[in-house]
């Protein structure tokens, strides 16, 4: 096995591992045993389990964000949203590992995950300030409104991971029609 190839597949045992058990509960010892390995071969490619998990974490991160970034060019219907909320559920589904990383080890308000959504939320501001002074509503609290979205999204695709039901169309379909009847229904009087 070349470097590169001994290197991915670390990569892979370390995904599956730490999505199984969390950071704390992944060894070492485990992860070379896995590989049929030694742990100086681990230490050698990543220098230990941090440095592993860094380079997992960073490949998760940068996967999601392309994907949401892919998702928030172009037109803003609500075909597009409930298209983008499935695309982002098949991500789950087909990452489970990878997003279970990046949930598991970190509290919703900050961490990883909470980096990662904050990035997101902010890409979603710049459509939300328009959808909001079309309602008459002031554009600033896009911000807020992003997070509310985002979270919204993020919160029941990690249920969803467990639940497997519905199926992830009608997830997607349900979750934009609560967030696309609620925003379509904002009242330019409401508080802000």
């Amino acid at each position: 096995m070349t470097g590169k190839e001994r290197r991915e597949q670390l990569l892979d045992i370390g995904r599956r591992l730490f999505a199984e058990r969390g950071f704390e509960g992944t060894s070492i010892e485990e992860i070379a045993a896995k590989a049929g390995v030694s742990k100086p071969v681990v230490y050698e490619h990543f220098g230990g389990k941090e440095g592993l998990y860094a380079v997992v974490v960073d490949r998760e991160v940068d996967r999601l964000l392309t994907m949401a970034t892919a998702l928030l060019d172009g037109g803003h219907s609500r075909a597009k949203f409930e298209a983008g909320a499935v695309t982002l559920l098949r991500y789950i589904d087909d990452n489970a590992d990878g997003f279970r990383i990046l949930v598991r080890d970190s509290n919703p308000a900050s961490g990883t995950f909470g980096t990662l959504l904050s990035d997101i939320a902010g890409q979603v501001e710049y459509i939300l300030a328009d959808f909001l002074r079309l309602r008459g509503r002031d554009p600033k609290l896009a911000p807020m409104y992003a997070q509310m979205l985002v979270g919204m999204v993020a919160f029941t695709g990690q249920w969803w991971l467990d639940a497997r039901k519905p199926k992830l169309e009608d997830v997607a379909s349900n979750l934009i029609d609560l967030a696309w009847n609620g925003l379509s229904q904002l009242d330019a009087q409401a508080g802000g």
